[in-house]
């Protein structure tokens, strides 16, 4: 047997067998190390990654491989996610020429016959149609193609899940299982609307006099988010004890590492199936509405359209609820009272 120099070979081992890549996230090699087929992938592998014949499709997928868009643009993690389903494109439409995608009638049904491969799996199709379709852009981008004809073909998987929100029932539901812990968590997050990841390395430093102020992870920083302190917000605040520089710990008073499979457990123990953490960003919307926030400012607080909070606001907010808030607001503000009133909630509106 031929000794194989297996630096920059991919070594996986899986069920207990080994399997062998030409790079990690690259294509599969098949054959023993050192055998005659082996070296040929390989080989063949690493020609048409680097040196793909100009004009046809496979020089489109390395192109976007070496771009900013790609190295700088997506980080690890999706690069890691990215690069099979970039060899998968490769290898299926890598022979076809650059031409053929300007003929939109033709190519799609060649697209739509690929992207079904995985139709008995919806989440799958549509990734694999995402990857194709931003190959594509960048070819529209760089001047290579007039038009990208993954546009306007429908997603097989329907996942929007803005609309449904934890109700105080729900709350409270698994408030009577969880710790105190998950507790805090679930309250913060119900009040701010921060992704999981912001909420675990959100600091007391982040809290001001008038507002948090925190970066967004899925802006990758470049965007804050600002929250008002509004009265709600500030109670919940104070209920949770300082035992770290960030604002949410664990039971021995560390920084959550397993908070997403902690709240899982707790959520699987309270009976609570057809809910996620993110649906608690749809809490928040109704809170921020009932503490007096305008449509405008909720959906720049949650990266939603300002559509979308509405529908929200409509089906889970009793009617005159942010009125009575603000008239509130207002008592206080002049040194009055309003005790009469009643308390803004959440109902199930239809």
């Amino acid at each position: 047997m031929v000794k194989v120099d297996l630096r920059g070979i991919a070594k996986v081992r899986a069920k207990g067998r080994v399997y062998y890549y030409a790079w990690r996230g690259g294509p599969r090699l098949c054959g023993e190390p050192g055998s005659t087929e082996f070296m040929k992938g390989f080989h063949d592998a690493i020609e048409s990654r680097c040196t793909p014949e100009p004009g046809r499709f496979r020089s489109l997928v390395t192109s976007y491989r070496a771009s900013d868009a790609y190295t700088k643009g997506l980080g690890e993690k999706t690069r890691r996610e990215w690069g099979p389903w970039l060899d998968r494109v490769a290898s299926y439409f890598g022979d076809l020429r650059i031409a053929q995608f300007e003929r939109t009638a033709k190519i799609k049904p060649v697209i739509l016959r690929w992207r079904n491969q995985w139709a008995d799996k919806p989440r799958t199709a549509d990734y694999a149609l995402q990857v194709l379709s931003r190959v594509l852009s960048h070819a529209v981008e760089e001047g290579k193609l007039a038009g990208n004809p993954c546009e306007g073909i429908k997603r097989k998987y329907s996942g929007d899940r803005s609309e449904i929100i934890w109700t105080d029932a729900d709350i409270a539901q698994l408030k009577q299982t969880c710790t105190q812990e998950v507790a805090h968590a679930t309250d913060l997050a119900a009040h701010t609307g921060l992704r999981l990841g912001d909420l675990k390395r959100l600091a007391w430093t982040h809290i001001g006099e008038d507002a948090i102020v925190i970066t967004t992870g899925k802006s990758k920083h470049r965007r804050e988010a600002i929250i008002p302190l509004y009265d709600e917000l500030r109670n919940v605040l104070a209920r949770i004890p300082r035992r770290s520089t960030v604002v949410l710990t664990n039971a021995r008073g560390h920084p959550w590492r397993g908070l997403a499979t902690t709240f899982s457990a707790a959520k699987k123990a309270a009976g609570i199936n057809n809910l996620h953490f993110h649906d608690l960003r749809g809490t928040a919307a109704t809170r921020f509405y009932i503490a007096g926030l305008p449509i405008r400012a909720i959906a720049e607080i949650l990266g939603w359209s300002e559509d979308n909070v509405e529908k929200i606001i409509r089906r889970y907010v009793a009617r005159g609820a942010a009125t009575r808030a603000v008239i509130r607001q207002l008592n206080e503000a002049r040194g009055g009272t309003n005790s009469a009133k009643p308390a803004a909630k959440l109902t199930l509106e239809n």
